[in-house]
Protein backbone atom coordinates (compact mmCIF):
# COMPACT_ATOMS: atom_id res chain seq x y z
CA UNK A 1 0.00 0.00 0.00
CA UNK A 2 1.03 3.68 -0.58
CA UNK A 3 2.17 5.94 1.94
CA UNK A 4 -0.45 8.91 1.00
CA UNK A 5 -3.56 10.02 3.35
CA UNK A 6 -5.24 6.99 5.05
CA UNK A 7 -9.32 6.02 4.32
CA UNK A 8 -11.03 7.66 6.77
CA UNK A 9 -13.08 4.49 7.89
CA UNK A 10 -11.68 0.48 7.85
CA UNK A 11 -11.70 -1.92 5.23
CA UNK A 12 -12.39 -5.22 5.44
CA UNK A 13 -9.35 -7.69 6.23
CA UNK A 14 -9.74 -11.34 7.71
CA UNK A 15 -8.11 -11.64 10.76
CA UNK A 16 -5.90 -14.27 10.19
CA UNK A 17 -4.07 -11.89 7.72
CA UNK A 18 -4.17 -9.47 10.44
CA UNK A 19 -2.52 -11.73 12.84
CA UNK A 20 -0.32 -13.47 11.18
CA UNK A 21 2.95 -13.17 11.66
CA UNK A 22 6.61 -14.69 13.05
CA UNK A 23 7.16 -11.73 15.56
CA UNK A 24 3.29 -12.18 16.99
CA UNK A 25 3.74 -12.95 21.01
CA UNK A 26 3.68 -16.36 21.76
CA UNK A 27 0.60 -17.87 22.76
CA UNK A 28 0.40 -20.07 25.59
CA UNK A 29 -1.62 -23.28 24.48
CA UNK A 30 -4.95 -22.63 26.22
CA UNK A 31 -8.02 -20.63 26.57
CA UNK A 32 -8.19 -17.41 24.03
CA UNK A 33 -9.65 -14.08 24.94
CA UNK A 34 -13.06 -13.73 24.49
CA UNK A 35 -13.61 -11.22 21.09
CA UNK A 36 -16.87 -9.66 22.30
CA UNK A 37 -16.21 -5.87 22.41
CA UNK A 38 -18.17 -3.61 19.03
CA UNK A 39 -18.22 0.16 18.19
CA UNK A 40 -20.34 1.02 21.04
CA UNK A 41 -18.35 -0.85 23.42
CA UNK A 42 -14.94 0.81 22.36
CA UNK A 43 -16.61 4.21 21.97
CA UNK A 44 -17.92 4.05 25.54
CA UNK A 45 -14.56 3.10 26.64
CA UNK A 46 -13.38 5.74 24.75
CA UNK A 47 -16.04 8.47 26.86
CA UNK A 48 -15.40 6.54 30.23
CA UNK A 49 -11.58 7.09 29.81
CA UNK A 50 -10.90 10.94 29.12
CA UNK A 51 -14.26 11.65 30.79
CA UNK A 52 -13.38 12.00 34.82
CA UNK A 53 -13.36 14.15 37.55
CA UNK A 54 -10.81 16.84 35.59
CA UNK A 55 -13.61 18.42 33.59
CA UNK A 56 -15.00 19.10 36.77
CA UNK A 57 -11.80 20.23 38.80
CA UNK A 58 -8.72 20.26 36.86
CA UNK A 59 -10.23 22.24 34.39
CA UNK A 60 -10.14 25.69 36.22
CA UNK A 61 -6.57 25.63 35.34
CA UNK A 62 -7.27 26.81 32.03
CA UNK A 63 -8.65 30.01 33.10
CA UNK A 64 -6.27 30.68 35.99
CA UNK A 65 -3.79 30.81 32.85
CA UNK A 66 -5.64 32.06 30.01
CA UNK A 67 -8.73 34.49 31.16
CA UNK A 68 -9.65 35.33 27.18
CA UNK A 69 -12.78 33.31 27.12
CA UNK A 70 -12.53 33.22 23.01
CA UNK A 71 -8.96 32.10 23.28
CA UNK A 72 -10.07 29.98 26.31
CA UNK A 73 -12.74 28.27 24.15
CA UNK A 74 -10.54 27.76 20.99
CA UNK A 75 -7.79 25.61 23.12
CA UNK A 76 -10.83 23.48 24.54
CA UNK A 77 -11.08 22.89 20.66
CA UNK A 78 -7.16 22.48 19.89
CA UNK A 79 -6.70 20.12 22.73
CA UNK A 80 -9.83 18.01 20.93
CA UNK A 81 -8.02 18.04 17.39
CA UNK A 82 -4.66 16.68 18.73
CA UNK A 83 -6.43 14.48 20.82
CA UNK A 84 -8.09 13.63 17.07
CA UNK A 85 -4.03 13.31 16.31
CA UNK A 86 -3.05 10.79 18.42
CA UNK A 87 -6.44 8.84 17.73
CA UNK A 88 -5.98 8.32 14.10
CA UNK A 89 -2.10 7.64 15.07
CA UNK A 90 -2.76 4.66 17.55
CA UNK A 91 -5.50 3.46 15.60
CA UNK A 92 -3.44 2.49 12.46
CA UNK A 93 -1.12 1.19 14.85
CA UNK A 94 -4.21 -1.00 16.73
CA UNK A 95 -5.75 -2.37 14.07
CA UNK A 96 -1.81 -3.67 12.82
CA UNK A 97 -1.25 -5.30 15.54
CA UNK A 98 -4.87 -6.50 17.15
CA UNK A 99 -4.22 -8.17 20.68
CA UNK A 100 -4.23 -6.90 24.07
CA UNK A 101 -1.56 -5.00 24.95
CA UNK A 102 -1.87 -1.59 22.66
CA UNK A 103 0.95 0.51 23.32
CA UNK A 104 3.54 -2.18 24.17
CA UNK A 105 2.92 -4.32 20.71
CA UNK A 106 3.42 -1.11 18.99
CA UNK A 107 6.84 -0.43 21.03
CA UNK A 108 7.82 -3.70 20.81
CA UNK A 109 7.95 -4.03 16.98
CA UNK A 110 9.28 -1.07 15.66
CA UNK A 111 11.60 -0.71 18.10
CA UNK A 112 12.43 -4.30 20.00
CA UNK A 113 10.90 -5.94 23.41
CA UNK A 114 12.68 -3.91 25.90
CA UNK A 115 11.55 -0.55 24.79
CA UNK A 116 7.93 -2.68 24.85
CA UNK A 117 9.12 -3.89 28.38
CA UNK A 118 9.65 -0.48 29.91
CA UNK A 119 6.31 0.52 29.20
CA UNK A 120 4.57 -2.02 30.38
CA UNK A 121 6.75 -2.26 33.66
CA UNK A 122 5.93 1.85 34.28
CA UNK A 123 2.80 1.06 33.31
CA UNK A 124 2.30 -1.49 35.97
CA UNK A 125 4.50 0.23 38.54
CA UNK A 126 3.29 3.94 38.52
CA UNK A 127 1.19 5.24 35.48
CA UNK A 128 -1.86 2.89 35.45
CA UNK A 129 -2.07 1.15 38.91
CA UNK A 130 -0.76 4.91 40.32
CA UNK A 131 -4.45 6.23 38.22
CA UNK A 132 -6.08 3.57 39.55
CA UNK A 133 -5.61 4.48 42.95
CA UNK A 134 -6.07 7.99 42.18
CA UNK A 135 -9.36 7.94 40.75
CA UNK A 136 -10.19 5.41 43.33
CA UNK A 137 -9.67 7.65 46.19
CA UNK A 138 -10.78 10.52 44.74
CA UNK A 139 -14.51 8.57 43.64
CA UNK A 140 -14.41 7.80 47.21
CA UNK A 141 -13.34 10.97 48.44
CA UNK A 142 -16.47 12.48 46.81
CA UNK A 143 -18.69 9.97 47.93
CA UNK A 144 -17.46 11.00 51.16
CA UNK A 145 -19.76 14.24 50.67
CA UNK A 146 -23.17 11.97 51.09
CA UNK A 147 -21.48 9.37 53.64
CA UNK A 148 -18.83 10.73 55.85
CA UNK A 149 -17.67 8.12 56.40
CA UNK A 150 -15.35 7.48 53.26
CA UNK A 151 -14.12 11.74 53.17
CA UNK A 152 -10.21 11.40 53.06
CA UNK A 153 -10.62 14.19 56.33
CA UNK A 154 -11.93 10.99 58.20
CA UNK A 155 -9.09 9.28 59.92
CA UNK A 156 -10.04 5.31 60.46
CA UNK A 157 -6.51 4.34 62.21
CA UNK A 158 -3.24 4.98 62.52
CA UNK A 159 -0.29 2.46 62.62
CA UNK A 160 3.39 3.29 63.95
CA UNK A 161 5.82 1.78 61.48
CA UNK A 162 9.06 3.21 63.00
CA UNK A 163 10.19 6.37 61.57
CA UNK A 164 6.51 6.59 60.48
CA UNK A 165 3.10 6.27 60.79
CA UNK A 166 0.53 4.85 58.44
CA UNK A 167 -2.83 6.76 58.67
CA UNK A 168 -5.60 5.38 57.12
CA UNK A 169 -8.26 7.51 55.55
CA UNK A 170 -12.17 6.33 55.21
CA UNK A 171 -11.40 7.43 51.63
CA UNK A 172 -8.98 4.73 51.36
CA UNK A 173 -11.22 2.35 52.56
CA UNK A 174 -13.66 3.39 50.04
CA UNK A 175 -10.99 3.06 47.38
CA UNK A 176 -9.89 -0.33 47.76
CA UNK A 177 -13.41 -1.67 48.23
CA UNK A 178 -13.81 0.11 44.75
CA UNK A 179 -10.65 -1.39 43.42
CA UNK A 180 -11.96 -4.58 44.76
CA UNK A 181 -15.51 -4.90 43.30
CA UNK A 182 -14.36 -3.86 39.76
CA UNK A 183 -11.62 -6.13 39.58
CA UNK A 184 -14.36 -8.60 40.77
CA UNK A 185 -16.56 -7.93 37.71
CA UNK A 186 -13.60 -7.82 35.46
CA UNK A 187 -12.21 -10.65 36.61
CA UNK A 188 -15.77 -12.55 36.22
CA UNK A 189 -15.91 -11.93 32.49
CA UNK A 190 -14.92 -9.13 29.77
CA UNK A 191 -19.48 -8.97 29.34
CA UNK A 192 -19.50 -8.21 33.16
CA UNK A 193 -16.99 -5.34 32.93
CA UNK A 194 -17.95 -4.18 29.62
CA UNK A 195 -21.94 -3.60 30.71
CA UNK A 196 -21.17 -1.94 34.31
CA UNK A 197 -18.36 0.38 32.53
CA UNK A 198 -21.28 1.03 29.44
CA UNK A 199 -23.67 1.58 32.30
CA UNK A 200 -21.45 3.86 34.42
CA UNK A 201 -20.88 5.98 31.21
CA UNK A 202 -23.94 6.57 29.91
CA UNK A 203 -25.46 7.89 33.73
CA UNK A 204 -22.14 10.55 33.07
CA UNK A 205 -22.73 11.10 29.49
CA UNK A 206 -26.53 11.90 30.33
CA UNK A 207 -25.60 14.32 33.21
CA UNK A 208 -22.64 16.15 31.15
CA UNK A 209 -25.18 17.06 28.87
CA UNK A 210 -28.12 17.59 31.22
CA UNK A 211 -25.55 20.25 32.56
CA UNK A 212 -24.95 21.95 29.24
CA UNK A 213 -28.80 21.83 28.21
CA UNK A 214 -29.68 23.38 31.73
CA UNK A 215 -26.79 25.79 31.69
CA UNK A 216 -27.46 27.05 28.33
CA UNK A 217 -31.26 27.31 28.84
CA UNK A 218 -30.91 29.83 32.03
CA UNK A 219 -30.15 33.37 31.88
CA UNK A 220 -26.21 33.85 32.01
CA UNK A 221 -25.13 34.86 35.61
CA UNK A 222 -22.39 36.80 34.03
CA UNK A 223 -21.64 38.73 30.85
CA UNK A 224 -19.01 36.73 29.19
CA UNK A 225 -16.20 39.37 27.57
CA UNK A 226 -16.02 37.56 24.25
CA UNK A 227 -13.91 40.76 23.06
CA UNK A 228 -11.88 41.21 26.37
CA UNK A 229 -7.95 42.01 25.32
CA UNK A 230 -5.22 39.29 25.66
CA UNK A 231 -3.45 39.22 28.67
CA UNK A 232 0.24 42.11 28.42
CA UNK A 233 2.77 39.64 30.62
CA UNK A 234 3.19 35.64 30.37
CA UNK A 235 0.87 35.28 27.11
CA UNK A 236 3.19 32.48 26.10
CA UNK A 237 3.46 30.92 29.47
CA UNK A 238 0.24 31.09 30.25
CA UNK A 239 -0.95 29.62 27.13
CA UNK A 240 1.48 26.15 27.22
CA UNK A 241 -0.03 26.15 30.90
CA UNK A 242 -3.23 26.48 29.82
CA UNK A 243 -2.63 24.06 27.23
CA UNK A 244 -1.41 21.16 29.54
CA UNK A 245 -4.43 21.66 31.80
CA UNK A 246 -6.84 21.04 28.54
CA UNK A 247 -4.57 17.96 27.48
CA UNK A 248 -4.88 16.67 31.17
CA UNK A 249 -8.89 16.69 30.81
CA UNK A 250 -8.30 14.71 27.28
CA UNK A 251 -5.78 12.43 28.57
CA UNK A 252 -7.58 8.75 28.14
CA UNK A 253 -8.56 8.40 24.67
CA UNK A 254 -5.73 5.94 23.47
CA UNK A 255 -6.93 2.89 26.48
CA UNK A 256 -9.02 1.29 24.01
CA UNK A 257 -6.12 0.02 22.10
CA UNK A 258 -4.74 -1.85 25.06
CA UNK A 259 -8.64 -4.48 24.60
CA UNK A 260 -7.95 -4.74 20.88
CA UNK A 261 -7.73 -8.59 21.55
CA UNK A 262 -11.17 -8.69 22.61
CA UNK A 263 -12.62 -6.35 19.94
CA UNK A 264 -14.60 -8.59 17.79
CA UNK A 265 -13.87 -6.41 14.21
CA UNK A 266 -10.76 -4.30 15.37
CA UNK A 267 -9.73 -2.93 11.97
CA UNK A 268 -13.53 -1.35 11.64
CA UNK A 269 -14.47 -1.08 15.75
CA UNK A 270 -11.76 -0.20 16.94
CA UNK A 271 -10.71 3.66 14.81
CA UNK A 272 -14.47 3.80 14.63
CA UNK A 273 -15.27 3.41 18.61
CA UNK A 274 -11.85 5.90 19.32
CA UNK A 275 -12.95 8.34 17.08
CA UNK A 276 -16.68 8.63 17.62
CA UNK A 277 -15.59 8.75 21.59
CA UNK A 278 -13.27 11.50 21.73
CA UNK A 279 -15.38 13.47 19.34
CA UNK A 280 -18.55 13.29 21.35
CA UNK A 281 -16.24 14.20 24.64
CA UNK A 282 -14.71 17.52 22.45
CA UNK A 283 -17.91 18.88 21.79
CA UNK A 284 -18.86 18.17 25.45
CA UNK A 285 -15.87 19.60 27.05
CA UNK A 286 -16.12 22.47 24.55
CA UNK A 287 -19.88 22.80 25.64
CA UNK A 288 -19.65 22.71 29.32
CA UNK A 289 -16.89 25.42 28.92
CA UNK A 290 -19.13 28.03 27.46
CA UNK A 291 -21.99 26.52 30.21
CA UNK A 292 -19.21 27.91 33.23
CA UNK A 293 -18.03 31.09 30.92
CA UNK A 294 -21.77 31.98 31.49
CA UNK A 295 -21.88 31.18 35.25
CA UNK A 296 -18.83 33.69 36.68
CA UNK A 297 -16.43 35.60 35.97
CA UNK A 298 -12.66 33.96 34.00
CA UNK A 299 -11.13 35.07 37.45
CA UNK A 300 -13.42 33.59 39.70
CA UNK A 301 -13.46 30.25 37.67
CA UNK A 302 -10.33 29.69 38.15
CA UNK A 303 -10.23 30.53 41.48
CA UNK A 304 -12.16 28.15 41.79
CA UNK A 305 -10.91 24.34 43.59
CA UNK A 306 -14.45 23.26 42.12
CA UNK A 307 -15.08 25.09 39.10
CA UNK A 308 -18.24 22.44 37.99
CA UNK A 309 -20.14 23.03 41.32
CA UNK A 310 -19.47 26.79 41.53
CA UNK A 311 -20.56 26.85 37.73
CA UNK A 312 -23.57 25.04 38.63
CA UNK A 313 -24.35 27.12 42.39
CA UNK A 314 -24.44 30.22 40.07
CA UNK A 315 -26.01 29.59 37.35
CA UNK A 316 -28.77 26.94 39.41
CA UNK A 317 -28.70 27.77 43.19
CA UNK A 318 -26.10 25.97 45.83
CA UNK A 319 -28.64 23.49 46.34
CA UNK A 320 -28.18 22.66 42.94
CA UNK A 321 -24.49 22.31 43.07
CA UNK A 322 -24.59 19.10 45.02
CA UNK A 323 -26.08 17.39 41.93
CA UNK A 324 -22.16 18.33 40.14
CA UNK A 325 -20.75 17.21 43.57
CA UNK A 326 -22.95 13.28 42.75
CA UNK A 327 -21.65 13.86 38.92
CA UNK A 328 -18.09 13.91 39.63
CA UNK A 329 -18.34 10.78 41.81
CA UNK A 330 -20.03 9.31 38.85
CA UNK A 331 -17.38 10.63 36.57
CA UNK A 332 -14.72 9.39 38.35
CA UNK A 333 -15.89 6.07 39.69
CA UNK A 334 -16.57 5.33 35.88
CA UNK A 335 -13.39 6.31 34.63
CA UNK A 336 -11.99 4.37 37.31
CA UNK A 337 -13.88 1.19 35.99
CA UNK A 338 -12.72 1.73 32.48
CA UNK A 339 -8.91 1.87 33.85
CA UNK A 340 -9.63 -1.27 35.36
CA UNK A 341 -11.15 -3.12 32.55
CA UNK A 342 -8.23 -1.78 30.31
CA UNK A 343 -5.06 -1.49 31.74
CA UNK A 344 -4.90 -5.13 32.60
CA UNK A 345 -4.18 -6.32 29.04
CA UNK A 346 -0.90 -4.40 29.13
CA UNK A 347 0.40 -6.99 31.37
CA UNK A 348 -0.82 -10.20 29.71
CA UNK A 349 1.28 -10.24 26.28
CA UNK A 350 4.19 -8.99 28.75
CA UNK A 351 3.99 -12.42 30.54
CA UNK A 352 3.33 -14.45 27.77
CA UNK A 353 6.66 -13.14 26.10
CA UNK A 354 8.53 -13.86 28.94
CA UNK A 355 9.23 -10.59 30.13
CA UNK A 356 6.64 -10.23 33.53
CA UNK A 357 6.21 -13.02 35.72
CA UNK A 358 4.76 -16.13 34.24
CA UNK A 359 1.86 -16.58 36.35
CA UNK A 360 0.21 -13.72 35.03
CA UNK A 361 0.24 -15.14 31.50
CA UNK A 362 -2.80 -17.12 32.55
CA UNK A 363 -6.27 -16.56 30.40
CA UNK A 364 -9.01 -18.03 33.04
CA UNK A 365 -10.06 -21.29 31.45
CA UNK A 366 -14.13 -20.66 32.13
CA UNK A 367 -14.09 -16.83 32.05
CA UNK A 368 -11.68 -16.21 29.18
CA UNK A 369 -10.44 -12.98 31.04
CA UNK A 370 -6.89 -12.31 32.35
CA UNK A 371 -7.48 -13.43 35.78
CA UNK A 372 -4.04 -13.10 37.15
CA UNK A 373 -3.30 -9.55 35.47
CA UNK A 374 -6.46 -8.41 37.05
CA UNK A 375 -5.55 -9.51 40.67
CA UNK A 376 -1.99 -7.92 40.50
CA UNK A 377 -3.64 -5.25 39.26
CA UNK A 378 -6.07 -4.22 41.71
CA UNK A 379 -3.40 -5.13 44.93
CA UNK A 380 -0.76 -3.32 43.28
CA UNK A 381 -3.10 -0.22 43.04
CA UNK A 382 -4.65 -1.28 46.75
CA UNK A 383 -1.00 -0.89 47.88
CA UNK A 384 -0.36 2.49 46.82
CA UNK A 385 -3.96 3.71 47.47
CA UNK A 386 -3.23 3.19 51.19
CA UNK A 387 0.11 4.33 50.82
CA UNK A 388 -0.89 7.89 49.81
CA UNK A 389 2.06 7.91 46.90
CA UNK A 390 0.58 7.65 44.30
CA UNK A 391 -0.12 11.73 43.52
CA UNK A 392 3.44 12.07 43.92
CA UNK A 393 4.89 9.24 41.69
CA UNK A 394 1.68 10.68 39.39
CA UNK A 395 3.68 13.81 38.72
CA UNK A 396 7.26 11.29 38.83
CA UNK A 397 5.94 9.74 35.09
CA UNK A 398 4.54 12.36 33.49
CA UNK A 399 8.00 13.28 31.71
CA UNK A 400 8.28 9.52 30.36
CA UNK A 401 4.65 9.16 29.62
CA UNK A 402 4.75 11.70 27.18
CA UNK A 403 8.29 10.16 26.03
CA UNK A 404 6.68 6.91 25.09
CA UNK A 405 3.73 9.05 23.69
CA UNK A 406 6.18 10.91 21.00
CA UNK A 407 7.78 7.25 20.65
CA UNK A 408 4.84 5.30 19.30
CA UNK A 409 3.62 8.03 16.88
CA UNK A 410 7.25 7.49 15.64
CA UNK A 411 6.75 4.07 15.84
CA UNK A 412 3.96 4.54 12.66
CA UNK A 413 6.97 6.36 10.56
CA UNK A 414 9.21 3.36 11.32
CA UNK A 415 6.70 0.40 10.93
CA UNK A 416 5.31 2.26 7.63
CA UNK A 417 9.19 1.69 6.29
CA UNK A 418 10.08 -1.37 7.63
CA UNK A 419 6.63 -3.34 7.26
CA UNK A 420 5.79 -1.76 4.57
CA UNK A 421 3.72 -4.87 3.19
CA UNK A 422 2.17 -5.51 6.43
CA UNK A 423 -2.07 -5.55 6.14
CA UNK A 424 -3.83 -2.16 7.75
CA UNK A 425 -7.19 -2.42 7.74
CA UNK A 426 -7.29 1.43 8.79
CA UNK A 427 -4.56 4.08 7.42
CA UNK A 428 -3.65 7.36 9.34
CA UNK A 429 -6.31 10.26 7.89
CA UNK A 430 -3.94 12.30 6.63
CA UNK A 431 -0.64 10.96 7.22
CA UNK A 432 2.29 12.04 7.54
CA UNK A 433 1.06 15.41 8.75
CA UNK A 434 -1.12 14.13 11.38
CA UNK A 435 0.91 11.89 13.00
CA UNK A 436 3.75 14.25 13.02
CA UNK A 437 1.35 17.06 15.16
CA UNK A 438 0.87 14.28 16.96
CA UNK A 439 4.63 13.67 17.69
CA UNK A 440 5.77 17.24 17.75
CA UNK A 441 3.13 17.95 20.38
CA UNK A 442 3.75 14.60 22.52
CA UNK A 443 8.39 16.16 22.31
CA UNK A 444 6.78 19.51 23.05
CA UNK A 445 5.27 18.85 26.27
CA UNK A 446 7.95 16.09 27.43
CA UNK A 447 10.65 18.79 27.00
CA UNK A 448 8.60 21.64 28.83
CA UNK A 449 7.89 18.70 31.56
CA UNK A 450 11.94 18.54 31.40
CA UNK A 451 12.10 21.94 32.28
CA UNK A 452 9.59 22.94 34.56
CA UNK A 453 9.99 19.69 36.68
CA UNK A 454 13.53 18.26 36.37
CA UNK A 455 14.15 16.94 39.56
CA UNK A 456 10.73 14.69 39.06
CA UNK A 457 11.19 13.55 35.78
CA UNK A 458 14.54 12.74 36.78
CA UNK A 459 12.78 10.52 39.34
CA UNK A 460 10.16 9.31 36.47
CA UNK A 461 13.20 8.08 34.60
CA UNK A 462 14.65 6.20 37.16
CA UNK A 463 11.38 4.58 38.14
CA UNK A 464 11.66 3.37 34.36
CA UNK A 465 15.23 2.61 34.36
CA UNK A 466 14.45 0.44 37.74
CA UNK A 467 12.88 -2.39 35.19
CA UNK A 468 16.34 -2.31 33.21
CA UNK A 469 17.65 -5.29 35.51
CA UNK A 470 13.83 -6.87 35.81
CA UNK A 471 14.24 -7.14 31.72
CA UNK A 472 17.72 -8.57 31.74
CA UNK A 473 16.63 -11.27 34.69
CA UNK A 474 13.14 -12.20 32.71
CA UNK A 475 14.57 -12.22 29.49
CA UNK A 476 17.65 -14.58 30.72
CA UNK A 477 14.61 -16.88 33.05
CA UNK A 478 13.07 -17.02 29.42
CA UNK A 479 15.91 -17.85 27.04
CA UNK A 480 16.78 -20.78 29.66
CA UNK A 481 13.55 -21.99 29.80
CA UNK A 482 13.23 -22.00 25.56
CA UNK A 483 16.33 -23.13 24.43
CA UNK A 484 15.39 -23.23 21.44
Amino acid sequence: MADGGGDGLACHLPQDAIRASPSEPRQPAGPALLRALGTWDVSLITIGMIVGSAIFLAASIVPREMPQPALLIGLWCVGGLLSLAGVVTYAELGTMFPEAGGQYHFLKEAYGSLPGFLFGWTSFLVIQSGAIAYLAVASADCLGAFLPFFRSSHEVAAFPLGVTTLHVSGSQIGAAIAIAFLSAVNYSGLREGSFVQNAITVIKVISLVALVAFGLAVPSAVETPWNAVLPEQGFVRGLGVAMIGVLWCYDGWYQATYCAGEIRDPGRSLPRGMLIGTIVVTVLFILVNVVYLRALPTIDLGRSAGIGEAAAGALFGPRFAVLVTLAVFISAFGCLSSNVLTAARIYLPMAQDGLFFRSLARIHPVHRTPSACIVAQGVWSIVLAFSGTYEQLGTYVIFPMFLFHTATGAALFVLRRTRSNWPRPYRAWGYPWTPVVFILTSFAFATNTLMVRSIESMWGLLLMALGLPAYFWWRRTSVSANPS
